[in-house]
């Protein structure tokens, strides 16, 4: 425990009841509930199964418990249920799937599976028309709102028609014995709502519960810890109401309101030692966030001392602000004998990072675009994979349905609805389902016969793929398929072309592995999973400047900051402008601040290139709300008048150390 300020220490001893610990940026939290964790198994006698630490995404898990494994040995940590909501409702699923008429190994859906039935259901294809539904319905699911309660709240023509498509979404998903991402919160709140005996089994084995980011939660996510945690409400919450900036996608600062009126023995702990940030940077930081409406006061501070002025630079137009800021971070680099990945730009929309790709890539700057999209993640190598993932296990259902409706072969949603809803009631695959005679029954001969024409066809090159090169196997699959007419068929010709490109890159890519490694296809296919995950986890590791949007910079901290276009329209953002949203515009700004350890540069653009006009643009509110006094002004009209007399104690100075060094 050595090295814990009291605040820590307290928040790591407390066990007489519930617990929030207002946990500010760069406060240390991390390390207060891995202390817990090992203070609960080791000092109070708890058993590490019967604790579950809550995360929002796997790397947060997975940091976790590897700094768990550094304070106990590596079996106990591994009892453990570290995990993010979601991985923990599978484990709960899996387990009860029979009371909830699922089959254990019920398939998890992605978001493009998922967009596929929406688009099914609501007879569009339209992209944006689809992402649009999807968000509705993931947010009425968020809230708890069923089908049947989302159609009497409809607003608009839009939630209309999500209202319509919800219902048979939610059929044809239960159908399929398949559940989206937002169902693995959902059921098990269903399931201990309904249920309370296996409510009550649940709570006898997590017997404390710490979840981490709790401002992020969702009226669900709540639910879910209300209903695990009982009557007992043995846990710890920690979170930060000045780093909510997820409202957009469902999570609710009310959560945090309501916790000390749901729970009226709730204890406070405020964490506000920073250990990240200097002086300076933490006092515009509590500048700007002052001006928000409060849940719980507290003001960060830091020992690390006053650090440097912040900088604010004011742009000509978009271009000139990519080139100053690339300019400007290698000056300070070569300054500072810095590293690339000491580095980040951060920016509030993913659209702002091109012209800065332009500039880095000129100036030959390695660097990272966080959340940019993955190769294995583009969707026609998705439509490849789970052809691949199907011959290694037919009985992968989401992989299945891919497949056999890419390219569409006759084989309509209403057949694989029927065919969803036998293999349900058989508890087998639907690969399986489709060869059975109780299936056929069910269908028309005319719907049968596609069916079966693929099931057979996947036989075929299953065999082929499990003992010959996968340089054999592949271009065979893909003529087989026609995927390349699909494309020509389906898209615009240049993306098409594009498409066509991304599939001869996988194939070489395959083939040559297949080829180095002696490998079947099959072997491979364990590879392309492996490579994704794997693609994603070590980004850590290379030197390069990361650049990123604020919302996914959360929880992250580089040495030194370039926050970019920091503009009244941009952030806050023009659609966030009623005082709520604002509030949480707000907020993220404050997340920016906060990511900067020792420099913090800010930018922003007195006209602003969109299509082809230059619009005027006004320095955000943000940025006077940091106060003059640690900032400084360069460019632009908001350029400080030269002080003289610091000019002339300047000189006074340089002709001091010239005489010197005579």
């Amino acid at each position: 425990m050595s090295g814990l300020n009291p605040q820590q220490r307290e928040a790591i001893h407390y066990l007489d009841g519930p617990l929030l610990v207002l946990a500010g940026a760069g406060s240390g939290k991390t390390r207060v509930i891995t202390q817990k964790i090992a203070y609960l198994v080791q000092d109070c006698g708890f058993q590490p199964r019967n604790i579950a630490a809550i995360t929002f995404t796997n790397k947060a898990a997975k940091e976790m418990q590897e700094r768990v494994g550094k304070l106990m040995s590596s079996s106990i940590a591994n009892e453990l249920q570290i995990s993010t909501f979601h991985s923990l409702g599978v484990r709960i699923l899996r387990e009860e799937a029979k009371v909830l008429g699922y089959k254990p190994r019920f398939s998890i859906f992605d978001s493009a599976d998922c967009a596929g039935i929406i688009g099914d259901c609501a007879k569009t294809v339209d992209k944006a028309t689809l992402r649009r539904l999807q968000s509705v319905i993931s947010n009425w699911k968020n809230a708890l709102i069923t089908p049947e309660a989302a159609r009497l709240l409809v607003a608009n023509e839009h939630e209309a028609l999500a209202a319509a498509a919800y219902l048979s979404y939610e059929a044809t998903l239960k159908a399929y014995q398949a559940v989206d991402f937002d169902d693995l919160i959902g059921l098990p709140v269903k399931l201990f709502s309904e249920h309370p005996q296996i409510a009550e089994k649940w709570q006898n084995r997590l017997r404390y519960l710490l979840v981490d980011e709790y401002q992020d939660t969702n009226a669900c996510q709540y639910q879910l810890l209300k209903l695990l945690t009982g009557v007992r409400a043995q846990f710890t919450a920690v979170g930060d109401d000045d780093q909510a900036i997820y409202g957009w996608r469902g999570a609710d600062i009310d959560n945090l309101k309501k916790l000390p009126n749901e729970f009226p023995a709730l204890k406070v702990i405020k964490l506000e030692q920073n250990y990240r940030s200097t002086v300076r940077i933490l006092k515009a930081a509590n500048n700007v966030i002052s001006h928000n409406e409060k849940l719980f006061d507290k003001t960060l501070w830091s020992e690390l001392g006053h650090g440097d002025p912040i900088y604010v630079t004011a742009s000509k137009d978009n271009e000139a602000e990519a080139e100053s800021v690339v300019m400007k971070l290698q000056a300070h680099r070569f300054e500072h004998r810095g590293k690339f990945r000491d580095y980040a730009i951060l920016y509030r929309s993913n659209h702002q990072a091109r012209l800065l790709e332009t500039q880095l890539r000129n100036q030959k700057i390695p660097y990272l675009l966080s959340g940019g999209q993955s190769f294995f993640d583009k969707a026609e190598i998705k439509d490849l994979t789970s052809y691949l993932r199907l011959l290694a296990n037919e009985d992968d259902d989401p992989a299945f349905i891919r497949a056999a409706t890419t390219p569409r072969r006759g084989i309509g949603a209403a057949t694989l609805q029927v065919l969803g809803q036998y293999a349900g009631e058989r508890h087998v695959s639907l690969f399986h389902a489709a060869f059975e005679e109780g299936f056929a029954h069910r269908v028309q001969a005319r719907q049968l016969e596609p069916l079966l024409e693929f099931c057979q066809f996947i036989n075929r090159m299953q065999a082929r793929a499990s003992r010959e090169p996968a340089q054999q196997v592949l271009p065979d699959l893909l003529k087989a398929i026609d995927y390349e007419t699909y494309l020509y068929d389906t898209e615009e010709q240049r993306t098409a072309q594009s498409r066509w490109a991304n599939v001869g890159e996988f194939a070489e890519w395959i083939n040559k592995k297949g080829e180095e490694d002696g490998k079947t296809l099959i072997d491979l296919v364990q590879s392309i999973a492996l490579i994704n995950m794997l693609e994603k986890q070590n980004s850590d590791e290379v030197d390069a400047v990361q650049l990123s949007t604020l919302h996914a910079a959360k929880g992250l901290e580089y040495k030194h900051v370039f926050l970019v276009g920091v503009e009244e329209g941009i952030l806050p953002h023009r659609e966030s402008l009623d005082p709520a949203k604002l509030q949480e515009e707000r907020r993220l700004m404050y997340v920016g601040i906060t990511r900067a350890q020792r420099s913090l540069h800010i930018s922003y653009c007195e006209k602003r290139k969109q299509a082809r006009e230059m619009i005027p643009c006004e320095p955000s509110r943000f940025i006077a709300e940091m106060g003059q006094e640690d900032v400084r002004f360069s460019g632009g009209k908001q350029a400080a008048i030269p002080d003289r007399a610091t000019g002339s104690a300047r000189l006074d100075a340089m002709k001091a150390l010239l005489a010197a060094k005579k």
